[in-house]
């Protein structure tokens, strides 16, 4: 390797110098006649995000900011619960925010169900040993015939056709 070459993994930070591609999304969005009004509307609201989840606790990392107009703050709690205990916490998030600069005369909380599509929790695949396969085969073949047991046989044969034991 000669002296004059880089190694692949060299990292160059400079200030107020941005690496090449890393912002293209936000130049994209500044380059953008329509959008670029409103990022600095968008930087300010995640930044009080942000100053928000540092003052709550960890339970209302659900809850976001809607709006911040005219020193008045709205919050979008998932559920009534939740809106509920954050109303609690406004007096104590209204001044903490207020001491970070934050110009806040009145929060108010709205409740903003999210439709949740839940995914199908995949069906569990239970690999039981051959050992313990066989133990069933045995038990359903020396059962005996009566209506008591017939249901359990059922249940036996159900089982080990399930798991390959039977045709």
């Amino acid at each position: 390797m000669s002296t004059s070459s880089h190694p692949p993994y060299r990292i160059n930070i400079k200030r107020g110098r941005q690496v090449p591609g890393a912002s293209g999304a936000a130049d994209f969005l500044r380059s953008n006649d329509k959008i670029s009004p409103l990022l600095p509307m968008v930087q300010r609201l995640v930044s009080l995000q942000k100053d928000c989840l540092a003052i709550l606790p960890p339970m209302f990392a659900a809850c976001e900011i809607m709006q911040l107009a005219e020193g008045q703050l709205i919050l979008a709690a998932p559920n009534a619960a939740v809106a509920t205990k954050l109303k609690q916490q406004c007096p104590k998030l209204q001044v903490s925010l207020q001491e970070r600069g934050w110009q806040i005369n009145a929060i108010r909380i709205k409740v903003q169900v999210r439709r949740v599509v839940e995914k199908a929790a995949p069906a569990k695949q239970i690999a039981l040993p051959d050992k313990a396969l066989q133990a069933f085969d045995t038990l359903e073949n020396t059962l005996e015939d009566t209506p008591q047991n017939a249901d359990l046989r059922a249940a036996l044969a159900r089982l080990l056709r399930h798991h390959g034991q039977r045709g």
